[in-house]
């Protein structure tokens, strides 16, 4: 095994891994809430139909500061060439075999993975375990085994 020096960026990660420990920190102490993506837009999108008051306004700013940081960073960085090795088909499929295991699993990969071990959580140990794991085989699979 060897480390691809041109695409090793600890310390991109490690500012990256601060910041998202510390926002979700921010966010349960002020809110009182887990900093779930899957959790956030499910509840969106579940209660559009509902008059559900105070609920819907955090849950809009959120999704639209998701939107609006990497038209941001475009602007002041500018464009990142982005590189998809797969079809629309798979793309669409992939996403959704995603929210439908975070349906399953309640809650999503930050949600359980960083909220969830934080604080002690032993269903978000098992989540996190789970689809970790599944992750690992799944790519030892398609790079080992089937290549």
């Amino acid at each position: 095994m060897t480390i691809d020096w041109n695409h090793f960026t600890p310390w991109a990660s490690l500012a990256g891994g601060i910041l998202l420990g510390l926002a979700s920190a921010f966010f349960i102490l002020v809110n009182g809430r887990i900093l779930g993506i899957s959790g956030i837009v499910g509840g969106l999108l579940g209660n559009l139909g509902r008059r559900k008051t105070g609920d819907a306004g955090w849950r809009i700013a959120f999704v639209l500061g998701m939107l609006a940081a990497p038209a941001l960073y475009m602007l002041v960085a500018g464009p990142v060439p982005a590189t998809i090795d797969a079809g629309w088909g798979t793309v669409v499929l992939a996403g959704l075999m995603v929210g439908v295991g975070t349906r399953y699993g309640s809650g999503c990969t930050s949600g359980h993975g960083v909220c969830g071990l934080s604080r002690l959580s032993p269903r978000s140990l098992a989540a996190t375990l789970s689809f970790m794991g599944a992750g690992f085989a799944i790519v030892f699979l398609l790079r080992h085994v089937l290549a």
